[in-house]
């Protein structure tokens, strides 16, 4: 083996590792986010009310999106861009859809009497409105990074041979489902 091809090898893409730094530094904003909510509500003075029903229906149609995601990505390698354009539209789609649903599940929160801050706001509600809207927001980022994706499929630069956008927004993508999938979860359990 040459020593001098190795360290080659080796490389991470600068992209893919500052991909990685922002996934960190999100998971430990939600695990400080989640902790605090445990702490907080171990203090009492906690609003028990119903989660917004919306909010299964949010899981479910993030998990399509990251379907429709992965087919995106195989459709790139696989040189389909056919595929790849209507996974990638089906992605944004979904996407919107599911903020489309969490400003829903914030209006049945307020019809609820469930406010962010104020006087008349719980710390439970507070809490809820804080972690699925700044899901909601890097949802957002990827929905902004999706529509760059789908932008270079139009003009052919994501294929088999360019596959480096596609395969960032993939893994940012996947991220979000499952951190969403996460705080569904916590809340569900939690709450």
């Amino acid at each position: 083996m040459n020593p001098e091809i190795q360290p080659e090898q080796r490389r991470v893409n600068p992209l893919t590792f500052m991909l990685i730094l922002l996934i960190v530094s999100i998971i430990m904003m939600f695990a400080a986010f989640t902790s605090a909510y445990i702490v907080r509500r171990e203090e009492g003075n906690w609003l028990e009310f119903d989660l917004p029903s919306v909010l299964m229906v949010n899981t479910i149609v993030l998990v399509l999106s990251s379907i429709f995601m992965q087919w995106a990505y195989v459709s790139a390698k696989r040189d389909n861009l056919k595929n790849l354009k209507i996974a990638l539209i089906l992605t944004i789609v979904a996407g919107a859809a599911f903020l489309v649903g969490q400003w829903q599940g914030w209006g049945e929160l307020v019809q609820n009497n469930v406010f962010f801050g104020g006087i008349t706001a719980n710390p439970s509600g507070s809490f809820l409105y804080v972690l699925t809207g700044v899901h909601a927001f890097h949802l957002i980022t990827g929905l902004i990074f999706l529509i760059i994706v789908v932008i270079s499929a139009l003009r052919y630069r994501v294929h088999s041979r360019n596959m480096d956008r596609i395969q960032l927004c993939t893994i940012y993508w996947h991220f979000l489902g499952a951190l969403w999938i996460y705080l569904y979860v916590f809340l569900v359990l939690n709450h």
